[in-house]
């Protein structure tokens, strides 16, 4: 019966996401349910295969031991420069989780430069559109925005650009803010199990393609369906080398500033609720929220802090929540866990939009207008993503 009532609540879940999403869809007739019914499939029997059966084991356990195997040669970098900086047995923060960052960006760098990754990222959006029904410069850059990061995607396809129109210049937004980049995630993977890392980034691109085929559906006409791929190859290999390293450092020193911010910013805000009515601003969230993760299929014991955790999510960015997660961690069912952990591999937060919005206008100013226009509308979308992943694993594992 216990299984029955998890099953039908997770169920109840899928119908308020997919509610959430018609609502403020912009055509409802356009809508192309065949397609979305076959992405969901796709998305349940993926999650099955990823964290059920022993291929999937296998499979993650290999990609896991990539970065593992990645982190090392990194902290050989790290350890060069700050040796000595940590006590033994202990790493800081930034040592240890995000200066790795800066040799991901390196090894994606070499990546594109070769011209490997934009051979991968082109044909597997190519297979996509045949199964999203969308056009292949969506799919495309679904793909891209999980490899090269949300900004950087934009880069890729500058030279249309000027020529997008806005419903689709939405469906690239919404993929980049949903999906995570190849650079973090071996950030993610020293703070949540990697196999969560792994199946949302999996199932958001197919959540991504779902969210939008409801929120903002249209059709793409053949001739309007073309895929120019920046080829920036006027550098050489050590410049390249070069740029990729100080763009790693950026992000890692952009992601550690914000931390900084956020952290003792929500620290500051929980002691002034605590003083003024007796209960932190996290638990007043984590009320808020309970509902959503109690559909996502967190027992009801749990989803007020698994609100917490989502809110602060969404208000802040990832790390913060993924931080915050660590702390009662312990306290959590594996099923409440595996939940929560997918839905905070996303780049849906408040901060994205500027992110985002900033990438564009800083390759064409009219295009990042129309972005700033739908930015609440983006983050709208990218959540339901999360949700929509969540609910998926709430209902494998």
């Amino acid at each position: 019966m216990e299984g029955r009532m998890r099953y039908l609540i997770s169920f109840c879940g899928l119908l308020l996401v997919f509610a959430l999403a018609f609502l403020v869809s912009k055509n409802k007739k356009e809508i192309k349910y065949k397609n979305i019914l076959i992405m969901l499939i796709i998305q349940i029997i993926l999650a099955a295969l990823l964290l059920n059966t022993k291929f999937g084991y296998v499979l993650i356990k290999g990609i896991t031991k990539i970065f593992d195997h990645l982190l090392a040669s990194a902290n050989a970098g790290i350890s060069f420069v700050f040796g000595g900086i940590a006590n033994e047995g202990e790493s800081p923060f930034f040592l240890g989780v995000l200066l790795p960052i800066v040799f991901v960006s390196v090894l994606i760098g070499i990546l594109q430069h070769f011209k490997i990754l934009p051979f991968i990222m082109k044909w597997i959006g190519f297979l996509l559109s045949k199964v999203n029904g969308m056009g292949k410069l969506e799919s495309y850059n679904a793909v891209a925005s999980a490899m090269v990061g949300q900004s950087e995607v934009f880069i890729t396809v500058k030279k249309q650009l000027h020529s997008i129109a806005p419903q689709r210049m939405y469906t690239l937004c919404a993929s980049a803010m949903s999906t995570v980049s190849m650079s973090v995630v071996g950030a993610y993977m020293t703070m949540i199990d990697p196999k969560y890392v792994v199946t949302a980034i999996v199932l958001n691109l197919f959540g991504g393609f779902i969210i939008v085929s409801i929120i903002n559906p249209y059709n793409v006409e053949e001739n309007e369906d073309i895929l120019k791929i920046e080829d920036d190859h006027k550098q050489t290999f050590f410049q390249m080398l070069g740029e990729y390293i100080m763009d790693g450092f950026k992000v890692a020193i952009i992601v550690g500033a914000m931390l900084i911010g956020f952290v003792a910013l929500m620290d500051f805000i929980n002691i002034i609720f605590e003083m003024i009515i007796g209960i932190s601003f996290q638990e007043i969230l984590g009320y808020i929220f309970a509902p959503i993760a109690f559909l996502m299929g967190i027992p009801w014991e749990d989803a007020i802090s698994a609100g917490g955790i989502m809110a602060t999510k969404l208000v802040t960015n990832e790390f913060v929540a993924m931080i915050s997660l660590g702390e009662i961690a312990k306290s959590m069912s594996e099923h409440t866990l595996g939940i929560i952990s997918v839905f905070l591999v996303s780049f849906a937060n408040f901060s994205s939009i500027g992110i985002i919005t900033g990438a564009v206008k800083g390759l064409n100013e009219k295009q990042g207008n129309v972005v700033a226009r739908f930015g609440l509308k983006l983050l709208y979308g990218a959540t339901l993503v999360s949700i929509l992943t969540a609910i998926i694993v709430g209902l494998v594992i």
